[in-house]
């Protein structure tokens, strides 16, 4: 069995930094990733622009350089992936961990790969940053599991000629209507709140509200879905029951449930991470990140329970030095004690 100072869950850019920062101390180390590299950010939209500078997507002091002032993602994808490269990151790709034994200083952790084989390796500490990308929010509706149903938006063409219907009122939501609309969609967009997120970006914010004032992309503001059928929604004002008569029936080929999404705190628990009931906020000790479990630590977003709009990659990339300070101060003893 292979064994290693730090095992890392997740090759998002959290991650990646952690794993820089463990090389910096001199620790072996293991990223296991159930995707590919920074998965979440490859599942982006195919045309997404990032709504920050490059310089604060930068990990491991090495600058990123985009065209334009905001990067894509085509661009974040392969700086990443320089990043990997310099420093030589041992990354296992679609290898998801299934189950972790063990306690602080010999924790055991089992996988699962791509090909049918299974993992087995062990660490003195653990590192979980597995963000929040993996697990939609879903709206609780009959239909909703049907194929015409998605939770991620990645491009327009399949869907041109069609009646779609986005559903959401933040960033996501946004562009993914005006980008379908732009490629000869029938868009219909479907809120539940009286008005559009006041943190869409500031370049699609005017673009969206006057696609919406001339009538390109119908807005349902106020709206709920009730049910989703093969060919048709139903929705019904918020403020209404579901009663017959108070629900419109709207023609429909796809639906993009654009409902945000949530860390897997099922998986935290099951490691007896403790997790704050209302916000799903895990423990952590905000100086070391250190959960209540001893040896396994919390990167990036999944820190922030249900509110994902409070860690992203521009502060979630500095985790990684908190967390290995940590752990090379508790390991470094150890380690010149035991080749001494």
């Amino acid at each position: 069995m292979d064994r290693f100072d730090v095992i890392i869950v997740g090759a998002g850019p959290t991650g990646l930094a952690c794993g820089i920062e463990a090389k910096r101390h001199g620790l072996t180390c293991l990223l296991l990733e159930k995707g590919c590299v920074v998965n979440s950010i490859y599942h982006y939209p195919v045309n997404m622009v990032f709504f920050t500078t490059p310089d604060l997507l930068e990990i491991g002091d090495l600058p990123m350089v985009s065209v334009r002032e905001k990067p894509t993602r085509i661009e974040a994808l392969k700086y990443y992936r320089l990043v990997t490269q310099h420093f030589g990151l041992m990354i296992h790709q679609y290898e998801e961990v299934r189950e972790i034994e063990g306690s602080d200083g010999r924790f055991t952790v089992h996988t699962a790969r791509r090909d049918g084989g299974v993992g087995r390796y062990e660490a003195r500490k653990l590192i979980l940053s597995t963000g929040y990308y993996d697990k939609p929010n879903l709206l609780g509706v009959p239909g909703e599991d049907l194929p015409k149903v998605f939770h991620y938006y990645r491009e327009a063409h399949p869907y041109y000629d069609c009646d779609v219907a986005v559903i959401g009122g933040k960033n996501s939501a946004a562009e993914a209507a005006l980008d379908l609309y732009r490629h000869g969609a029938r868009v219909t967009l479907i809120h539940r709140s009286a008005r559009l997120s006041e943190k869409i970006k500031y370049w699609v914010r005017p673009d969206i509200e006057n696609r919406i004032q001339h009538g390109d992309i119908q807005a349902l503001f106020d709206t709920r879905v009730v049910e989703i059928r093969p060919d048709c929604i139903l929705v019904a004002s918020v403020h209404a029951t579901t009663e017959e008569g108070k629900i419109q029936t709207l023609k429909n080929d796809f639906v993009f449930a654009m409902t945000g999404y949530h860390p897997d705190s099922d998986f935290l628990q099951r490691l007896g991470v403790a997790v704050e009931p209302r916000r799903m906020r895990p423990y952590c000790d905000p100086a070391t990140l250190e959960s209540n479990v001893p040896g396994i630590y919390l990167a990036g977003v999944i820190i922030a329970g249900l509110d994902t709009n409070e860690i992203f990659i521009e502060n979630g990339r500095f985790h990684g030095k908190q967390i290995l300070a940590d752990i090379a101060a508790k390991l470094t003893p150890t380690l010149r004690a035991s080749s001494s």
